[in-house]
């Protein structure tokens, strides 16, 4: 008897997994797809930096089958648009993004998987958009705006210059980095988080293979 138990318990545990591996899979995919949709705020920043929602998919994912389910699928989601696009940045740009990602859903997902209430949820997706924020501002002036500035031979003055024209104040790489790339993305943390509360509860079924 136990050892009937221990197989059904095991065969269990690997449907499980089998069926975390093709979720992670299927919202990098969507994740992706979302990717190609980008639009540019001009009126926050230059239009370089441009929103799109592939994020949603990740923090579904995160929220459904926790933090790590949600990294692995932010991790494919990039792997699988460098296997589409390639890269401009030597990689650069491609693991800023990761690490961006990353300080959006693991906040979230840690916060909710806490206890699973729509208090911690929203509570736990506030903290992700602070913690995208600020990472945006730390990677940004330190790493991609450099990058960029060697990947594309343009000075960086360049993009200060652009961004001084949407906001007068900007006068340096810090200055940039907290007027231009911290508003843009913390907007899109706040748009991100509404759509991902609006379509959580429909689709977490889906994943946890309840529906």
């Amino acid at each position: 008897m136990k050892t009937t138990a221990t197989a059904h318990s095991t065969a269990a545990m690997n449907g499980s997994n089998i069926r975390t591996i093709v979720s992670v899979g299927m919202l990098a995919a969507i994740s992706v797809v979302l990717m190609l949709f980008e639009f540019p705020l001009p009126f926050i920043a230059p239009s370089f930096y441009e929103l799109d929602f592939s994020e949603v998919p990740i923090l579904i994912g995160a929220f459904a089958l926790g933090p790590v389910a949600g990294v692995m699928a932010e991790l494919v989601k990039i792997l699988l648009n460098l296997a589409i696009s390639g890269t401009d940045t030597a990689f650069v740009g491609e693991l800023a993004n990761f690490i961006m990602g990353c300080a959006f859903v693991i906040p979230a997902s840690l916060i909710y998987k806490r206890k699973k209430s729509r208090k911690n949820a929203l509570i736990g997706l506030g903290v992700g958009a602070i913690s995208i924020t600020a990472a945006a501002i730390c990677i940004n002036a330190l790493v991609l705006l450099p990058a960029y500035s060697k990947a594309f031979g343009t000075p960086v003055e360049v993009f200060i210059e652009m961004g001084t024209a949407i906001h007068p104040s900007i006068n340096g790489i810090w200055t940039f980095a907290f007027l231009a790339v911290a508003p843009f993305n913390l907007l899109k943390g706040i748009l991100v988080s509404v759509i991902t509360m609006l379509l959580y509860k429909h689709i977490s079924p889906i994943l946890k293979g309840t529906r």
